[in-house]
């Protein structure tokens, strides 16, 4: 965007993008009347820049990650993106979402030949793997499937031609002290 003449579909894509915002937690809900008050009378390009200023960058919102012939780990501290997408050939997908930071709404992708994939969710996420498609394989979610307010979800599209996918929370060690 410029310092321009702004379209009604310039202010509809700064809208989605607050409201995105808003729901992943970025500000409460009087930041948000403010911000969309001043992104629904801008109608120059520089007049956005204060609502969306300190917003991510909707690049960081969608990641590709593709291999060939390796597996494909992730795991700790790290972002999830908006929109996952996995493309691996032979190779077997993990993505560890337990210690991750993601927003109210993830979607990952999956398009794997012949790799299975497991993910883990952060305790209290939701997920659904409705859209995910196998030939030779098995889907299995472990996790409520439905979306519940103030929690994550995570949504599974995809094939997996001839692997597995495993959607479930972390296993919870025990000791036994006997």
């Amino acid at each position: 965007m410029n310092g321009g003449r702004l379209s009604d579909e310039d202010r509809e894509d700064a809208v989605d993008r607050l409201q995105r915002a808003y729901a992943d937690g970025w500000f409460g809900p009087a930041e948000l009347e403010r911000r969309l008050e001043l992104a629904l009378t801008a109608t120059r390009g520089g007049e956005l820049e204060p609502a969306l200023a300190d917003l991510p960058d909707e690049a960081d919102e969608v990641t590709e990650i593709v291999s060939t012939a390796g597996n494909i780990v992730r795991t700790g501290d790290w972002q999830v993106p908006r929109l996952l997408r996995v493309d691996s050939e032979y190779g077997k997908v993990r993505l560890d979402m337990s210690r991750a930071a993601l927003g109210s709404q993830t979607d990952i992708e999956l398009c794997l030949t012949y790799g299975s994939a497991v993910i883990l969710l952060p305790s209290l996420a939701t997920a659904n793997a409705d859209g995910t498609r196998t030939r030779w394989g098995t889907v299995t979610c472990t996790a409520p499937g439905r979306t519940r307010q103030g929690r994550p979800h995570v949504r599974v599209t995809g094939e997996l031609t001839y692997g597995n996918l495993v959607i479930r929370h972390p296993r919870a060690w025990r000791w036994n002290a006997r």
